[in-house]
Order: C-alpha cells, then sequence, then structure tokens
C-alpha cells in the first residue's frame, strides 16, 4: 500500500506530474491503489521545499516529485519498458522544462513541440511515465496550459489531446487536481478574498473581457482586471476570456505599446481565447451611429468645447440638439471626409440635458481626428468614443458579463442606454474596486509625463507601478498573481502600502536566492587573520543552507580578508566574533586612523581563528571576503525610493508639484567570485544586505548592476 502525500497550496506543476502517475497505476491495476492526500501547507520538507511525499509500506518517505516519480517506477514494474534511460531523462527535464515564467515556458515548448512532429508519444510508440510526467506539467501550469489549450503548438496540441482522450482515467486525475484548486481557493477566501459574488445567468456561459487602450504600458491597476476577468472566465466557470483592444484614439496609440501588452498579459499566465480590436468593428459602430442619427436619438454639435462642458454641467441644451436628421447626417458625412468643415463637429448622444448623473447629459459619441491610425491607415478620419462603443462590442462578441473597476459606475446607466437604443443583447456588469497604492501614479497620461520628460529610464523603470517595471524590480509573477487575487472583486476602495505587496513576493524568493556576499567597497577594510592557511584555497558550500537543490558555490579562505567599515567600528580587541560561512575568531588588534581633523575609522584589524569557538555564543556574525584565492567582482547596488512625495494622490494633482527629486541610491561593492555567473534576472541575496536582482550581469570587466529587492519590512 503506497500513500500520496501533497501540499496543496504548491504550484500545481510541481505537484501534477506525481499525482498523474499515482493515478495512472491505481487506473491500470486496481490492485495497486494509492492513498492520495492533500495537506494545506506550503511544503512538505522544508529542507528541499519539496511539495509531494510518497510513502511505499512502512518504508522511508521520497521527497520531491521527480524522486517521487522514480520511487514509483521501482515499486511498479509494469511502468517500466525497454528504453527507460530515455524516459528517466524526460523526467529530469519536466521540472525545469516547465517553471512559472512565460519567458522560461515559451523555449521549452517550442522544443517538445519539435520532437513531438513525427511522434505520439513523448518516448516509444506506447505510453510511459515520461508522456504522464510532461503532460502533467503541462496541465498543471497555467501559463503552458494556456499556450497549449490555444493550440499554437500544432504538434503539443495534437500530443496532449491523443494522451487525455485515449486514458479516460486522466479525468479523475484532474478531478482530483481541481480538489486541489478548491483547497486553494478556499484558503484565499478565509484570508479575505471573495470570489461568491453571484453573478446572474452564469448557468448559460460566462464570457469576459479585458479591454486595454494600446496607449502605453500595463501597470499594476490593469493586472488586477486583467487577472479578475481571466479567473472569473477560466477558474470559476470554465468560459471565455477576450482581450480587446480599444484602439479608438490614433493621438496615442501605438503598435508597440500593443505589443508589449501581449507579452505582459502572457507573462503573468493570461493567454485569451480570443483577441480583437474595435478597429476590427469601425463599419459597424459607423453604421449604428447612422441609425442613432437617423432615428433621432444623436445629433452633430459643433458648440466650442468649454461652452459644451459649461451646458453639461449646468444642464443647459446645446443649440444643435432639436437639427434636423438631414443637417445631421450631412454633418457626419464631413466628420468622415475629415475635411476642414468635418473636423469642428462631433456626434452626441441624444439622452439628456438635465440627468442627475452627468454620464447621461448628452455624451459625446464620435470625433473627427484625421491622424493615421496604426492599424486601419488613412481610412478613417472620425472615431467612436470608448462609452460608445464598448457596449456595441460587447454585445457583439457575446460577452456576458462586463468586470470593470468603480469609476465606471456612474457610465453604467449609459452602457445599457446604448444597447437599448440600438435594440442589442443585453450584458451584465460588476464593477470592483480598483488598486490604489500609496505614493503613485496610475494615470497613463501622468507616467506618459515622466517617460516623455525624461524623469524617469523608460516604461519599465523599477519605480514605476508598470508589469515591467515591477518586475524590473524583482516581483516574481507567483507573487503578484498571489497578491491580487487576494484583492479580490470587492467593492472597497482602499489606498495599499507597497509593504503588503513586497512582503508576499519575499515568501517566494526567500527559499530560492541564494546566498552570496558583497562589500562596500569605498569603506572595506582590510583583516590579516592569523591560524588560517598560508596559502589560499577554497571550499565549495551550499548556495542556500536551508534549501541544498539550488547547488553549490566556492568561497575563498585566506590569510587576507576584508569586512565593511561599519562592522570594525563596532568591534573591541579581545572580541570573539563569528566569520560567517567559516567560523570564530578572536579580534586581538584593531588600528585606528590617526587625522584629529576626522572622523575616526578603523584601519586595519588582525584576528586569531578561533575555529572551536561556538558560533551561538557570540553576538557579532559579520560578512567577509578573502582578497586571495578569488577575482572579486566589481557590482553596483541600487536602491530607490518613490517618486512621489505625497501618499494620497488627488485626482487633479500635477506630476511636478509631487515629485521627488532624489530617488536614487548607488553603492559600489565586490562581490564574491560567483556572482560572475550570474545572468539578467537572477534573484539572489547577499548577506545582511538583503534581496537583489540581476539587472546587468558582470561582463567584459564592467561592474554587474544589481536592483535591491524590498521585502516589505520598512516604507521606502
Amino acid at each position: 500500500m503506497a500513500t500520496l502525500n501533497i501540499a496543496s497550496k504548491a504550484n500545481q506543476a510541481t505537484t501534477f506530474p506525481a499525482l498523474l502517475v499515482a493515478q495512472y497505476i491505481t487506473g491500470v491495476d486496481p490492485n495497486s491503489s494509492i492513498s492520495v492526500n492533500f495537506e494545506e501547507v506550503d511544503s512538505l520538507k522544508v529542507g528541499d521545499n519539496a511539495t509531494v511525499e510518497l510513502i511505499i509500506g512502512s518504508g522511508t518517505s521520497i521527497y520531491g516529485s521527480e524522486k517521487v516519480i522514480d520511487g514509483l517506477v521501482e515499486a511498479y514494474p509494469f511502468l517500466q519498458g525497454k528504453r527507460m534511460t530515455l524516459v528517466k531523462e524526460w523526467l529530469g527535464r519536466t521540472a525545469s522544462l516547465f517553471s512559472a515564467d512565460f519567458k522560461s515556458i515559451d523555449g521549452p515548448l517550442l522544443e517538445l513541440d519539435a520532437h513531438l512532429t513525427l511522434r505520439s508519444h513523448v518516448v516509444d510508440y506506447s505510453l510511459t511515465v515520461a508522456d504522464l510526467s510532461v503532460w502533467g506539467a503541462i496541465r498543471g501550469n497555467k501559463v503552458a496550459y494556456a499556450a497549449v489549450r490555444k493550440g499554437a503548438m500544432l504538434n503539443v496540441n495534437r500530443w496532449f489531446r491523443f494522451v487525455e482522450e485515449t486514458n479516460p482515467w486522466i479525468a479523475s486525475a484532474v478531478q482530483t487536481a481541481n480538489a486541489q484548486a478548491q483547497a486553494k481557493k478556499a484558503t484565499k477566501s478565509s484570508e479575505g478574498a471573495s470570489y461568491d459574488i453571484a453573478l446572474p445567468d452564469t448557468e448559460k456561459g460566462v464570457v469576459t473581457r479585458f479591454p486595454p487602450e494600446p496607449s502605453g504600458y500595463l501597470h499594476i491597476g490593469h493586472a488586477k482586471a486583467a487577472l479578475l476577468n481571466d479567473y472569473f472566465a477560466h477558474e470559476m466557470y470554465k468560459g471565455t476570456l477576450i482581450c480587446r483592444f480599444d484602439d479608438t484614439n490614433p493621438s496615442k496609440e501605438k503598435e508597440e505599446f500593443q505589443d508589449a501588452i501581449v507579452e505582459d498579459l502572457a507573462l503573468m499566465g493570461i493567454r485569451p481565447d480570443k483577441t480583437t480590436y474595435t478597429s476590427d468593428y469601425f463599419d459597424e459602430l459607423y453604421q449604428y451611429c447612422v441609425t442613432m442619427l437617423e432615428e433621432g436619438k444623436a445629433y452633430a454639435d459643433d458648440t466650442e468645447k468649454e461652452t459644451m462642458k459649461h451646458q453639461r454641467w449646468n444642464g443647459l441644451p446645446s443649440e444643435r440638439r432639436d437639427a434636423s436628421v438631414e443637417d445631421n447626417l450631412a454633418h457626419f458625412e464631413e466628420m468622415k471626409k475629415g475635411t476642414e468643415e468635418g473636423v469642428r463637429w462631433c456626434i452626441r448622444a441624444k439622452i439628456s440635458v438635465d440627468n442627475p448623473n452627468k454620464a447621461m447629459r448628452d455624451p459625446v459619441i464620435y470625433r473627427c481626428n484625421p491622424q493615421t491610425h496604426h492599424r486601419t491607415g488613412n481610412k478613417w478620419k472620425m472615431y467612436p468614443i470608448y462609452d460608445f462603443c464598448c457596449p456595441i462590442v460587447d454585445s457583439l462578441e457575446g460577452v456576458t458579463h462586463a468586470l470593470r473597476t468603480i469609476e465606471y459606475r456612474d457610465r453604467n446607466p449609459q452602457y445599457a442606454w446604448m444597447l437599448d437604443a440600438l435594440k442589442l443583447r443585453k450584458v451584465h456588469i460588476w464593477d470592483f474596486a480598483r488598486m490604489n497604492f500609496i505614493r503613485t501614479f496610475l494615470s497613463k497620461r501622468k507616467l506618459a509625463k515622466l517617460v516623455d520628460e525624461g524623469r524617469v529610464w523608460g516604461w519599465d523603470d523599477p519605480r514605476f507601478p508598470t508589469i515591467r517595471g515591477i518586475r524590473r524590480r524583482g516581483m516574481t509573477i507567483e507573487a503578484l498573481r498571489e497578491f491580487i487575487l487576494k484583492q479580490g472583486p470587492s467593492r472597497n476602495i482602499v489606498n495599499l502600502d507597497w509593504t503588503l505587496f513586497w512582503a508576499t513576493n519575499k515568501k517566494y524568493i526567500d527559499p530560492v536566492a541564494p546566498r552570496h556576499t558583497a562589500i562596500d567597497r569605498m569603506h572595506a577594510v582590510t583583516a590579516n587573520v592569523r591560524g588560517a592557511r598560508v596559502a589560499p584555497y577554497t571550499e565549495d558550500k551550499f548556495k542556500h543552507g536551508k534549501n541544498p537543490e539550488l547547488g553549490m558555490k566556492k568561497v575563498a579562505f585566506s590569510t587576507t580578508i576584508i569586512i565593511e567599515q561599519p562592522d570594525a567600528m563596532s568591534l573591541k580587541e579581545d572580541e570573539e566574533i563569528t566569520l560567517m560561512s567559516w567560523g570564530n575568531a578572536i579580534v586581538r588588534k584593531i588600528s585606528h586612523s590617526l587625522n584629529p581633523l576626522t572622523h575616526s575609522t578603523v584601519t586595519g584589524l588582525e584576528l586569531e581563528l578561533h575555529l572551536q569557538g561556538d558560533f551561538k555564543a557570540t553576538k557579532q556574525k559579520i560578512t567577509w571576503l578573502s582578497t586571495q584565492g578569488q577575482e572579486l567582482i566589481p557590482v553596483e547596488l541600487v536602491d530607490f525610493d518613490y517618486l512621489i512625495t505625497k501618499d494620497i494622490i488627488e485626482k487633479d494633482d500635477e506630476v511636478d508639484e509631487c515629485l521627488n527629486d532624489h530617488t536614487e541610491f548607488r553603492t559600489e561593492a565586490l562581490a564574491d567570485g560567483n556572482v560572475a555567473d550570474l545572468k539578467e534576472n537572477d534573484i539572489i541575496q547577499f548577506e545582511r544586505k538583503g534581496y537583489f536582482r540581476v539587472d546587468r550581469p558582470f561582463l567584459h570587466g564592467k561592474p554587474a548592476v544589481l536592483f535591491n529587492i524590498p521585502t516589505g519590512k520598512a516604507t521606502k
């Protein structure tokens, strides 16, 4: 009798392969039934961050998905075949192939697609545990599964469906995995996020949409809207998600922004079932506007902008409100041609003059704009306003539930009026609160101003609230998704503190961030170490003391080391200290600067090794680097402050009035030789300094540049 224990809060990509193999054993041989238990934890074995455990009989536990599958293969001989070497090679590759990062997944999926070009199975001519392991890793990973389901990689899609359709017991495994997801959902609800909002008519099917305007990069506010629409469509109701680009303003929109939005959505694990464009419907929208003009439900207006604003605010009618249908259609045609006369006019819906809800006071639905559109070129000289085209295209595309932020609430009656006026299918609306953060602009206009004026490095500036900015600062996608989904679809508006955001991230990076050492270059103090070997040498040490799976690093030892000035200043002669990753030493001599005009500093130290000493008994545990036996790597450590000085940003606050002039802090340091091997985007911890993301690796002698990652301990 075997038992499989699974950490229910863990990523399914790491647990589903083992679950699938266990379910296969039970499905093929009922006499070999394996008991499956879910544990309400993140990890079953903290030391190696294992998420699955196998116990066969009363024997020793086996931890880790790959080792568990190996254990099952050994315990159940019918899983073994002639080409087990190749099978085990694929088992070993599964965990590394399908991580949760979009940029890491596309390559392996394409590799798998090429491998399956003339194959129905990963190895050999029949189902093996290689198929089960790879299939399970894909099915358990939201990003990989969405990519396969979309069908972009034909061979992978064919193989994936073939495995599922020819092995009916897989449905049982999926059902069991869904139980795991439900457990995670229940936990999420208990932590504050409730998704039980009783959306109406869900039994008829659910289609949601995320309609970004390609006028900038996605920021964290957009991320919430995208993730919630994805969650309701795919997680709660197994429906459809549409990404529709609201490309109706050629003055602001660029293909660059459009492409970036597609990539950022995929990076967050969001792969829409369909991608469309409002510009695809310009012909239909034009005809709907003509219909409204012909039926007297809209009119052309050339009232000057400020006058129109005054009239709408005070409930006064425009002089053009009762113009004839013929005149209105004639002006609309001039707008369509983009003539000098046409540019003066706009089209307004004829709803109300003095409705208490100002959004219902004859809103503009079409404007003239002769600029070239990035998709339709110069075909059109006028474009529909978002509030006109959004309800129409929602209805045409089959959207059943429009989930959008609460600032649109006043415009909900206008949305319904458009559908009624044009006799179109109704769409249910649910409002949720947008995410506001202290000291943060989420207005694309204000963010664009900072970019255009060179106040920041670009849309991916690590001080920016864009998805690219926070990723560049060191936020993981897993933490981003967890934080946003925990907020849920609540309508309560709150100003969130970034410390909560980064504290979530620390939970993900701490177990997997290799440990390194860096010493401030300008404040390094040399120490001579008595009792050390005369010749420099190195030893292999774990990169992470609690996670040996991260591998080993070289630590150099010699008679000469450097430590940082603040540490040196805190030492006393004859004090016993701990040199981290080495052992205890006794401070025998401290040399100070003799210049009375300057602040006293330590210029040198004499230490004597006392390796038999108890590190638990010392107060001072300091980092150090040997100056011999390794090449010290120059690094630049960069920390950041908020761009904005005000905690709460008001709608009318201008950018220049709230900017912090000093937000970037750089420190030159020397790091251990292992840092030379780091790659861009690697996340590490410098002992006693914090977590860092590699923005530029060490290359051609140029210092590596690393950005400090906040941990939520203090507001920066």
